[in-house]
């Protein structure tokens, strides 16, 4: 779906001109996303990646790997992240979101419903969804009790195959409709985040910016963009 193809029609591209803030709305936050490998010294690079800027949540993003492996990979990574007070979230598997005790599930399209999360996890599981471009899927999610909505991919990335780009006026319009946060992510770097906090996220999703280089100076120029 694109976003000619949402049933809402396209954006006024003026209302991204007219948008402020909500100040009662929490500062924009980090949110880190795993590599694809997390096994070797990647606890030590999380703990180092963490220790140099601060996230609201690590969400442990891996695909191709059992689950009772990826259990155990994910051991060290989540008292590492209870240590720091970062929410620790699985990607995709309500199932094991409920082995690990994690404190959520971010689920794609294909994933699962939120209402299906919450009966599983509980009331108090942060609960996300892809959203892509599209502000129907974002308002159904809400309506079916997502804490919080992604839009991406705002820039060509790496880190998996983009079918959707929305511009960051979409994130001016969810924020000043809905008090559900919303999630920027795609290609996001401390060069490019700027238009994307200013637009109205609540949250940079990153994962390359970070892993692909030195942990510790992205974290920190992470840190110094978002006022940390």
């Amino acid at each position: 779906m694109t976003l000619e193809d949402d049933p809402l029609g396209p954006l006024d591209p003026d209302f991204a001109a007219s948008f402020r803030r909500d100040d009662r709305r929490p500062p924009c936050q980090l949110y880190l996303i795993s590599p694809g490998q997390v096994g070797g010294d990647f606890p030590d690079r999380l703990a180092c990646a963490l220790d140099a800027g601060s996230a609201a949540a690590f969400q442990l993003r891996v695909k191709d790997v059992d689950q009772h492996q990826l259990a155990k990979l994910a051991e060290p990574l989540q008292r590492i992240c209870a240590d720091r007070d970062v929410a620790f979230i699985v990607n995709d598997s309500i199932s094991l979101a409920k082995r690990l005790g994690a404190d959520g599930v971010h689920l794609g399209q294909e994933d699962g419903d939120a209402r299906e999360a919450r009966a599983v996890l509980g009331p108090s599981a942060q609960i996300g969804v892809t959203c892509h471009d599209s502000r129907h899927l974002a308002m159904e999610a809400g309506e079916a009790g997502a804490d919080y909505v992604a839009f991406g991919s705002f820039y060509p990335t790496t880190t998996k195959t983009v079918s959707h780009r929305p511009e960051p006026v979409i994130l001016s319009w969810w924020s000043a409709l809905f008090e559900i946060p919303s999630v920027a992510i795609g290609g996001i770097t401390p060069d490019n985040a700027a238009p994307l906090i200013a637009a109205g996220a609540d949250f940079i999703a990153v994962s390359g910016a970070v892993w692909n280089g030195d942990e510790a100076a992205a974290m920190a120029a992470f840190a110094a963009l978002l006022g940390d």
